[in-house]
């Protein structure tokens, strides 16, 4: 037994040229874990065979198996039936090793059940039966601490002295995997081509970016890439176990990262879809509206911005009358708290009846029924038109109230008109980047608001005058009571439009 390139005492010149020589080099990576072993090392003249080779050869001579060149590539060596392949510098984890002579990865299958081990006195002394070392190889060695030949495997849990392996210990793991090389055909470890390793990175981070389109909360990003990496820590597990060595640390990494900066990315992009929605609905309508319109954004959205589409709607105008006068007579900071007061109470009215505020004009409020999201069904569509007039309605009392309380601190009373009119209209943005307003456009909006200012001394006998079109009129059923005012032609239209009032709700007094 020698060590390569030791100066030390050398073997008897009889031995020279004999299978009796080896080396017992053991190669230890940063870290202090043995992962490789030697089986030929050359100092230029001579080659040299490692011990743990010398002594499978001497066990494998009765089979006739000797060290081969591989039929497909000469420069490798084949042991009985398994191909044994060179390591090299980036083989798995390693980034320029030191691959001089000839290596290979252990596997050091079988290391966590110990190979049986006597003390030289029972052996010695005959307590051992024959019957247990007949056939087997049997290594000698010391393995007390105090003789510092103790090394550390990948099986070791932590760098304890009582997770260290012995040199002897080392060597049989060796010569294990040789025979198990020459007998039984396993496998050596083999190891991905850098090629192979970068798609291995790759598709790892291409699924992470994949999830990252599907993660948005921080609990989904933690079980995310924590299932990741357990999916990669037993691919790579079991993969060992049939001896391909793979990547563990670049693909977890890439897989991190990538999911981390996606989610990241989606998580931006989608505050800004929410920032924009909110911006054009979140003051106009009720945070259970806002809400809905956000969990159904993908419906109207297109590239981050609403797209303009066209659809049913049921449009809203209302308008005080006698503003003109009472905004002459009032002071301007007066006029402006008692018009907030007003657009206050019904603002949230609206909101209340799910409508959606478009736009003011002064005194006047545009308001939309059946928008952003597009109605599918004649049930939705009337729905809405019976919100608009039930939202009409809840106005007329509350504008008499209001009017009660004005009179009460000496300020002016006022009256409502009110057009609705349902039918086909274009909704979409309007406006520049910085400042865009959702809104609707097209003959229902014209017919609409046509209505609100029809013949104005109509309103004069009542605080709130609700006119609607026949096309309203068809999806109310029989839940209002309305009286027919005639067919007018109004200003802009040609044909002639059936105009209803609005009186109340079936089956109650109205005063």
């Amino acid at each position: 037994m020698t060590k390569f390139g030791d100066r030390g005492v050398p073997p008897p010149v009889v031995l020279n040229n004999t299978d009796q020589v080896a080396f017992n080099d053991i190669l230890v990576d940063p870290g202090g874990i043995v992962r490789r072993a030697l089986l030929f090392l050359d100092d230029g003249e001579r080659i040299f065979y490692s011990f743990a080779l010398r002594l499978s050869l001497l066990y494998l001579r009765a089979e006739g198996i000797a060290p081969q060149p591989d039929p497909g590539n000469p420069q490798h060596i084949r042991l009985g039936h398994t191909t044994i392949r060179p390591f090299e510098p980036n083989d798995g984890g390693y980034v320029g090793a030191d691959a001089r002579g000839y290596q290979f990865l252990l596997d050091f299958k079988g290391a966590k059940g110990s190979f049986p081990s006597y003390s030289l006195m029972n052996l010695l002394s005959g307590e051992i039966d024959s019957k247990t070392i007949k056939d087997k190889i049997v290594l000698i060695g010391v393995m007390a601490q105090s003789v510092k030949d103790l090394f550390y495997t990948p099986h070791s849990r932590g760098l304890q002295a009582g997770q260290q392996v012995p040199g002897v210990g080392l060597h049989a793991h060796m010569v294990s995997q040789l025979l198990r090389f020459a007998l039984n055909g396993t496998s050596a470890m083999d190891t991905m081509t850098e090629r192979q390793e970068g798609y291995w990175v790759l598709l790892w981070s291409m699924i992470g970016g994949a999830m990252g389109l599907w993660v948005r909360s921080p609990w989904r990003f933690a079980m995310t890439g924590s299932g990741g990496l357990l999916i990669l820590f037993f691919t790579a597990y079991f993969a060992f176990l049939s001896g391909l060595w793979i990547p563990l640390v670049p693909p977890a990494m890439s897989w991190l990262i990538s999911t981390a900066v996606v989610t990241a990315y989606m998580s931006n992009r989608e505050k800004r879809r929410r920032a924009l929605l909110m911006q054009l609905f979140s003051r106009h309508v009720s945070k259970e509206v806002a809400e809905t319109i956000w969990q159904q954004r993908d419906q109207f959205l297109d590239g981050g911005r609403p797209r303009s589409q066209k659809l049913t709607v049921t449009v809203f105008f209302s308008d005080l009358r006698g503003f003109t006068s009472v905004s002459e007579k009032m002071d301007p900071q007066d006029l402006i708290e008692w018009l907030n007061t007003y657009m206050e109470s019904m603002v949230q009215l609206v909101m209340q009846h799910a409508g959606v505020i478009d736009d003011y004009a002064g005194d006047g409020i545009k308001a939309n029924f059946g928008v952003p999201l597009p109605r599918t069904s004649e049930d939705e569509i009337r729905r809405d038109a019976t919100n608009a007039v039930n939202c009409a309605l809840a106005m007329e009392k509350e504008i008499c109230r209001l009017n009660a309380l004005w009179q009460e601190k000496q300020l002016p009373a006022v009256g409502m008109r009110i057009g609705i009119f349902t039918g086909p209209a274009v909704a979409g943005p309007l406006g520049s980047s910085q400042r865009l307003k959702y809104t609707t456009v097209g003959d229902t909006v014209n017919i609409a608001a046509r209505l609100e200012s029809y013949d104005k001394e109509l309103a004069k006998e009542t605080p709130c005058r609700i006119l609607i079109g026949e096309s309203t009129l068809s999806y109310l059923g029989s839940q209002f009571k309305t009286r027919l005012v005639g067919e007018a032609s109004l200003k802009g239209k040609d044909e002639k439009i059936t105009i209803y009032r609005v009186l109340g709700q079936e089956g109650k007094f109205r005063k």
